[in-house]
């Protein structure tokens, strides 16, 4: 009897699930180890029903240039020995025992010691470096591989099995959220218990390696250690199964880390920041510190909390110690003032970025070099011109102007745009509308271009009230559609814009025609769900983005419901792209991890944080919170444009990308690149969540 009373609370837990939502069990981390490695080869969550694999194969079966050095857990490091330098990797164990839950390296004089263990349904690793050797040596540049699942090979096992992997490297506090793609439980949590992480790097990047399709190998960065003889140092993390957020954090703080947070990330010069630790158990002692000033933090419940006046420009970092010994910090952003950078950057455009001497290119709106001082006429070789050129993305530029006119009426500008749209007209688009990314049209016949030159052209008509742009803005649309079909998943298709341009315009025949080509498309959407078909990459952010914008505004257009419906099915797939790292580079910004690439002067594969297209999720939230209003997403969508502020800088000039990671296959990363190229759509997109304008 009294087993039964013991049992009867669990039991009524289980059916309270049932009844009110879905239940998830207790799930068990499964691995597997590699026998010759000693690395693992596999990790899994029990009861997962899409039996995912977290990890990339090192077989040389899913990408043919990941081998087993690759294996999770093995790394590389360079050895520090008075003036020389070696560097050293633990590839093929000296010893395995326990069934390689306990694998012995070496790796130059250091003695690596790898021991794993199941605590309850999780796994803890610990990794332990001890010098051998008979004299002092220092270890710098360490990295472990952890080969976490994130890449596209298309929506669908995408959805299903794959991984968006979200890694704070904060010191002692560090840890990675590895969502699956689709949004949908179980996810995979890792969390530091001991030691440091101070970066990470990604390697086996390349045009010949994934392309845009692939992530790369990701390896977790280690502080650089002084070891004398017989002297070592201790690592370790717990691998765990999680439901989301909320769950992850609670984890974290159950297993003795804490969770930073910041009221946001980037601030006007004046402007109170509020910085938060959270803390399951009890810290004695917790300081933030801000360059040499110590700011003691408040303590209230579980919480500490610190309040900064924000006055010092530029980024701003503040480590917090807390605790015996450890550390961790969030990075914020310093602006003087939001209008008058958004400003700047629109005088700069009108002042340096438009082409005032060209036979066919005068009036563009082109690629600026800030190392340069110039514009950038894309006539030297480059991986793919159509991303440098005089159109396509640049379009940005002139949509940002339109908006700011409509805001700030200026002569300026407004000469700026009647040749811009001049030059959209005559040199980018044929008689039928056909649209083009260079001027010389021989490039590819892109169906992204048209939706941006449409937009382009229904700002316009909302400045001038000529209504040729509106004919224009529509008979570009129509050509989209009559050359690619109702299927194409464009980024910024103007639903509400050009639907209520057409009305204004007394267009009453084009606006039919044109909402029901939306109705085609929305139909197509809802049909695919999250079936996304494969564009210039197999999947992305910017495709599921697009989607849900779409969708949002069609609804609000028509008042159907299976539109709303359509949107909020794909939404956790789209909330799976953020993060929620306390950085203004990380904060709900999507991953994105190839722009630098293609966009930048560098060419430089990598995870790009920011990058501009992350602000269609903002606008996605945006449109989300007036649909259902849920005003928590208006505030994510503000977050989000906000934190690509940072791509803007006060004297006008912009950057395409930032590249974040320490290293991109060995080389340094971490810089703004130098090409001001498409990075105006983030203001666009910070004009539609905080002023309103479609």
């Amino acid at each position: 009897m009294e087993k039964v009373k013991k049992m009867l609370p669990k039991f009524c837990g289980f059916l309270f699930f049932g009844t009110m939502c879905t239940f998830v069990s207790a799930q068990k981390i499964n691995y597997q180890v590699n026998p010759q490695t000693g690395a693992l080869q596999t990790l899994s969550i029990a009861n997962d029903p899409q039996k995912m694999n977290w990890l990339v194969v090192t077989d040389g079966s899913q990408y043919r240039w990941v081998k087993e050095n690759y294996g999770w857990g093995l790394g590389y490091a360079t050895q520090v020995k008075g003036n020389r330098k070696e560097k050293v990797s633990w590839e093929i164990p000296t010893e395995m025992k326990q069934e390689g839950n306990e694998i012995v390296y070496m790796a130059g004089d250091i003695h690596i010691c790898v021991k794993r263990k199941m605590v309850e349904d999780e796994l803890v690793e610990e990794y332990t470096f001890r010098n051998q050797g008979k004299d002092k040596v220092a270890l710098v540049d360490i990295g472990v591989y952890t080969p976490f699942n994130d890449n596209y090979p298309g929506s669908r096992t995408c959805i299903n099995a794959r991984t968006n992997t979200h890694i704070w490297e904060g010191e002692t506090a560090a840890y990675v959220n590895a969502l699956r793609m689709g949004g949908h439980a179980p996810h995979l949590g890792l969390v530091l218990t001991k030691g440091a992480v101070k970066g990470y790097e990604i390697w086996e990047r390349g045009r010949d390696k994934g392309n845009s399709h692939t992530r790369g190998i990701i390896a977790l960065n280690l502080p650089d250690l002084q070891l004398m003889p017989g002297k070592e140092y201790s690592m370790s993390w717990c691998l765990f199964a999680h439901k989301g957020i909320d769950d992850f954090r609670q984890k974290l703080l159950e297993k003795g880390s804490v969770f930073v947070s910041c009221n946001k990330y980037v601030f006007e010069k004046g402007e109170k920041a509020c910085i938060e630790l959270a803390a399951e158990t009890s810290i004695q002692k917790c300081v933030l510190k801000n360059q040499d000033i110590h700011i003691p933090m408040k303590k209230r419940g579980n919480l500490w909390i610190a309040e900064v006046k924000m006055d010092q420009l530029g980024e701003n970092r503040f480590d917090i110690f807390y605790g015996e010994g450890k550390q961790t910090h969030v990075t914020c952003l310093v602006i003087d003032n939001v209008d008058s950078l958004i400003k700047k950057r629109v005088d700069f455009i009108c002042d340096h970025q438009q082409m005032k001497e060209s036979n066919t290119r005068k009036d563009a709106f082109m690629v600026y070099d800030n190392e340069k001082n110039e514009i950038y006429l894309n006539d030297t070789r480059n991986c793919n011109p159509v991303d440098r050129d005089e159109g396509a993305e640049r379009v940005g530029m002139g949509v940002l102007l339109a908006k700011y006119y409509q805001l700030h009426p200026n002569d300026d500008i407004k000469t700026a745009l009647l040749k811009y749209a001049r030059f959209l007209r005559n040199r980018l688009q044929e008689s039928d509308y056909k649209t083009f990314s260079s001027v010389d049209r021989k490039g590819r016949n892109r169906a992204y271009n048209y939706a941006w030159v449409a937009d382009f052209y229904f700002q316009m008509y909302k400045i001038t009230g000529d209504k040729q742009y509106a004919v224009d803005g529509y008979m570009t649309l129509r050509s989209m559609f009559r050359q690619f079909g109702h299927g194409f998943y464009a980024i910024g298709i103007p639903v509400h814009l050009g639907l209520q341009t057409l009305k204004v315009a007394d267009m009453d025949v084009e606006y039919e025609t044109l909402k029901n080509d939306y109705i085609q498309v929305g139909d197509t959407f809802v049909k695919n769900g999250l079936n996304y078909p494969a564009s210039e990459v197999n999947y992305e952010q910017a495709i599921v983005a697009p989607s849900i914008i779409f969708l949002l505004q069609l609804y609000m257009e028509t008042g159907i419901q299976k539109y709303l419906d359509g949107a909020k099915q794909q939404m956790p797939a789209l909330e799976a792209f953020n993060g929620n790292q306390p950085s203004y580079h990380l904060n709900e910004i999507a991953i994105r991890h190839w722009d630098g690439y293609w966009f930048g002067k560098r060419e430089m594969w990598g995870d790009t944080f920011p990058h501009y297209w992350s602000t269609l999720t903002g606008a996605a939230f945006y449109l989300y919170a007036q649909c259902v209003g849920d005003n928590t997403y208006k505030r994510r969508a503000e977050n989000i444009v906000r934190n690509n502020l940072c791509l803007f800088f006060e004297d006008g000039k912009a950057s395409c990308a930032y590249i974040y990671p320490n290293r991109v296959n060995g080389v340094k990363a971490g810089f703004y690149d130098p090409y001001a190229n498409d990075q105006d759509w983030a203001l666009v997109y910070y004009l539609l969540v905080n002023k309103d304008i479609y």
